[in-house]
């Protein structure tokens, strides 16, 4: 058998961590127009009327299902052309519906325009993935994922700030009009700034060949993630991660202002730089540590964010039965730095188990769990528990609410443990992470 063709020198430019923070601000302007809805929840839910399961709904589910079912073809359509005109064209469609939130006078006119969002957003993130993969070798793939992901914790810590200060002298329509309008300037800089890379330059081919195998159909590519252990337990414990997350952030800020009287100006100061600071420290923290862990045992990928939300568990607890918000916001910041340390371990693993043509597909059935279950579940379920609960042992219904994600998060560290077992035993994953020149399997 003839020896693999090999990939180009192992080195990241700085071009590519350039690309990378670019990018992270795409995805910061992103997550800020989903996020924002949680900030304004309080003055949305009074000016429509609207239940605490109606706004679970809204800010979870009904984004979620366009969110995620629309990424799929999206990401199938990014690995056979060019990914950056995507991702403009996303970031484009997304700040335009955001916008239109703001213009939204009813709740189903609402609706309409935050499933619009997810149209825009299901193009943003998998060919942004896919990109990177292409920018950085497998292991550094991990800190660069983790850059991107920066995006996540800045976002939400921009959305609490902007969208407080601005809904305080105007209104929370004022607050989407805010927020969405960069995003068609920062659509056109993408074009402009950032280059399609050539695919796969940094992944070994078979022997005998010189580059790698095209795309496969859609439904091949659905069914080869399905039937690779790692990926799905990989996707299962990114998707319980992600309930507990998303049902802590969106519904922390009314707790915050709502439940715990906190002044507009003190959340827009100290959520806003909490959520940002110890989210961006325990997001790239764990791309850097799985990077250099992993190459002793690849395991840590799932390791460390079961670690994490272990240790997160009784922070948690202190935060939801705080009687102040003084108190609530300092043992809030522990599951903010905790609770965000799955997303680039579990990023890497996926860029680095399969294919460079398969890559945006993948990333995007990774999001298509990873949403359902969390984004579509986690808001809802705590929304929904606190609609049909009584105040009992001093605890309001959105505090039993929030305490009902305990458990979830017990299921959370299992299936993380179930994900190391995996990733311990895969062998295809081994050969990207210590660099030995072997082609990928999928």
């Amino acid at each position: 058998m003839a020896e693999p063709q090999t990939a180009e020198k192992q080195n990241a430019s700085f071009y590519s961590y350039f690309v990378a923070i670019f990018l992270s601000i795409v995805y910061t302007l992103n997550f800020l127009d989903r996020q924002i809805i949680a900030t304004l929840a309080p003055e949305i839910q009074k000016d429509l009327h609207l239940t605490n399961t109606q706004m679970g709904n809204l800010g979870g589910l009904y984004f979620a299902l366009f969110y995620t079912f629309l990424g799929i073809p999206l990401a199938w359509l990014a690995d056979r052309t060019h990914r950056v005109r995507i991702i403009a064209f996303a970031c484009t469609a997304w700040s335009a519906f955001s916008m239109a939130c703001g213009l939204a006078q009813t709740y189903p006119m609402l609706v309409a325009a935050r499933m619009g969002v997810g149209v825009g957003e299901a193009g943003g993130s998998p060919p942004s993935y896919a990109l990177l993969a292409d920018y950085f070798p497998a292991q550094r793939r991990s800190t660069a994922l983790a850059i991107y992901s920066l995006g996540v914790p800045f976002g939400t810590g921009l959305g609490a700030a902007i969208g407080v200060l601005v809904v305080s002298a105007y209104g929370w329509r004022a607050a989407f009009l805010t927020v969405g309008a960069p995003g068609i300037v920062m659509a056109l800089l993408t074009l402009i700034l950032v280059r399609e890379p050539k695919r796969g330059r940094y992944d070994v081919t078979a022997d005998g060949e010189t580059s790698h195998p095209p795309s496969p159909p859609l439904l091949q590519s659905i069914g080869g993630f399905l039937a690779n252990r790692t990926l799905m337990l990989t996707a299962l414990s990114s998707g319980l991660s992600a309930f507990v997350g998303y049902g802590v952030v969106l519904w922390a800020p009314t707790l915050l202002r709502k439940s715990l009287h906190m002044p507009p100006g003190d959340y827009a100061l100290y959520y806003s730089l909490a959520s940002a600071i110890t989210g961006a420290v325990g997001t790239f923290g764990s791309g850097w540590l799985t990077d250099r862990l992993a190459v002793v045992n690849k395991a840590w990928y799932a390791w460390l964010p079961a670690l994490a939300y272990v240790i997160s568990i009784p922070f948690f607890i202190g935060f939801v039965i705080a009687g102040t918000w003084q108190l609530a916001m300092i043992f809030v910041v522990f599951p903010f730095l905790f609770n965000n340390m799955y997303l680039a371990p579990a990023l890497a693993v996926v860029q680095n188990a399969v294919a460079p043509a398969k890559r945006a597909m993948s990333g995007a059935i990774l999001l298509f769990v990873l949403n359902i279950i969390g984004l579509g579940g986690g808001p809802t379920f705590v929304g929904y528990v606190s609609d049909h609960v009584k105040t009992m042992y001093g605890f309001s219904p959105l505090q039993i609410g929030m305490l009902a994600l305990v458990p979830v998060t017990f299921i959370v560290i299992l299936s993380h443990l179930a994900a190391a077992w995996s990733i311990s035993r895969d062998r295809t994953l081994a050969l990207t992470v210590t660099g030995i020149a072997e082609p990928l399997a999928l």
